[in-house]
């Protein structure tokens, strides 16, 4: 006879349903303000020397203010008043052309300032970091809900993975950096909830409210940034092969064109870097390169996950348990609608971002679809052996010590979060630095560690293929 407590254990583990008993609410609220606090914290921490916003940011906050306040996009009239001065720092550097009607359009997609206009306008830069704060706690409810629901993850498990990923980097740093990440992330989130709701085969027509519900949520990932469509574009066809919907198709259709017509329109190209200073004399595509070395790019594909100073796993060790999760995910009939938009995001991250080094926080290119590595690694450690357990523990709880290092740091004014990072002086990072390769440096601090790591990956993804874990 099944007892009781072997009942409630099934019934933790069931895809598609949670446990009648509170604990799982209470977790989920419980992982959603560690979430929102982590990232809270944050803010006291200046993105640069001298800024409290840096680089990119200063842009999406004069559009917000500009819809605020003018109900347009043009910031030339907020650039002259140096609305910029009191956050952003004494010079703030150029990115808009004068247009012929001497207005200026940031090259930035418009989601984002829409979001943030009312917290701006109403409560300035703080404001505006602390939604994005708020953003990041509904993410990580989020992702526990759809552990637990959608792939049988038991509750506690999931309570847990959701809390250490979302409470350090680089979840909890763009928790508050006024960048498209954090939304973009939630929104795959919830493409990937709603289309785990339908059957791999469907047997009967998917329902109209989960269907414009779906089409709304990809539709929106290029508004907030069109480095989002490859991703968007893997989720739609995945929901097109699921749904065989010819309604999602034509709406599908029908915004792509809309999109391209308002860029067109409002920006003066396909997209918005046509309107960039930057770009006035090679052409918005030069975003992605004058003359990419793909060849050397492709080195990245590995280096997004443990370059010593822009890699993940030098952050957050516990990112590297993605490489096992990944290997055993591929044997897996379930786990396309995972892995492939996450595909999507590395190979862009490989292939078409300009550099992975740049003025930013590690990882930049990847949270758009981290979520869905969270998911893996905890569809992976449900089966896993308690010495892995045990070991993804450890691992998890050293990426807290250095994202609490680094606010100490970052308060103190050691450091801030897109330049003098990598001089924390958290004890775990300045040890994975001795083992990490370093893909700006040479021959010597490069390819030994580069050939190292990549045997490493090698073996263990053979090794977890070949083993006979199940789910």
């Amino acid at each position: 006879m099944t007892s009781a407590r072997t009942r409630a254990e099934a019934r933790d583990r069931a895809p598609g349903s949670l446990p009648a008993r509170a604990g799982p609410r209470w977790a989920m609220a419980g992982v959603a303000v560690l979430a929102t606090v982590a990232a809270l914290l944050g803010i006291g921490v200046r993105a640069g020397f001298g800024a409290h916003v840096a680089v990119d940011e200063p842009q999406y906050l004069l559009t917000a203010l500009s819809i605020y306040e003018d109900l347009d996009l043009d910031i030339s009239d907020e650039l002259a008043e140096r609305r910029w001065a009191p956050w952003g720092g004494q010079a703030l550097p150029v990115q808009t052309e004068v247009r012929d009607d001497g207005t200026q359009i940031s090259p930035h997609d418009p989601l984002l300032p829409l979001l943030l206009a009312v917290p701006m306008g109403l409560g300035g830069w703080v404001a505006a970091k602390a939604t994005l704060a708020l953003m990041a706690g509904l993410l990580a409810a989020l992702m526990m809900w759809t552990a637990v629901r959608r792939f049988g993850v038991p509750y506690r498990l999931a309570a847990a993975g959701v809390a250490v990923a979302c409470a350090s980097a680089p979840f909890a740093v763009y928790g508050q950096q006024v960048y498209p990440e954090l939304p973009a992330a939630l929104l795959t989130l919830a493409a990937i909830a709603l289309l785990t709701a339908w059957p791999a085969r469907p047997v009967r027509p998917a329902r109209a409210g989960g269907l414009w519900a779906f089409g709304l949520v990809v539709t929106l990932l290029p508004w907030l940034s069109v480095k989002y469509a490859p991703v968007a574009a893997v989720i739609a066809l995945l929901g097109l092969w699921r749904t065989r919907s010819k309604a999602l198709l034509a709406g599908f259709a029908v915004m792509g064109v809309a999109y391209l017509a308002v860029h067109r329109l409002v920006w003066g190209g396909w997209t918005v870097y046509a309107s960039g200073d930057h770009f006035q004399q090679s052409g918005e595509f030069g975003v992605m390169g004058f003359d990419p070395d793909y060849a050397g790019r492709a080195f990245r594909l590995l280096g997004l996950l443990v370059d010593r100073g822009y890699g993940l796993a030098a952050w957050q060790p516990a990112w590297l348990l993605l490489l096992p999760a990944v290997a055993l995910a591929l044997r897996r009939p379930r786990q396309p609608v995972l892995l492939l938009p996450l595909a999507a995001a590395w190979l862009t991250a490989t292939f078409v971002a300009l550099t992975m080094h740049g003025y930013w926080w590690p990882g930049r290119q990847l949270v758009v679809a981290l979520p869905l590595a969270v998911l893996l690694v905890l569809v992976y450690l449900t089966k896993a052996p308690r010495p892995v357990k045990a070991l993804a523990g450890l691992l998890g709880a050293a990426g807290l010590v250095t994202y609490g290092w680094l606010l100490a740091d970052g308060l103190a004014g050691r450091i801030t979060w897109v330049s003098g990072f990598e001089d924390t002086g958290s004890p775990v990072y300045q040890a994975l630095r001795l083992v990490l390769p370093d893909y700006r440096q040479g021959w010597a601090l490069f390819w030994p560690y580069h050939l190292a790591w990549l045997a490493l990956a090698l073996v263990l993804v053979l090794t977890v293929r070949k083993s006979h874990v199940t789910a």
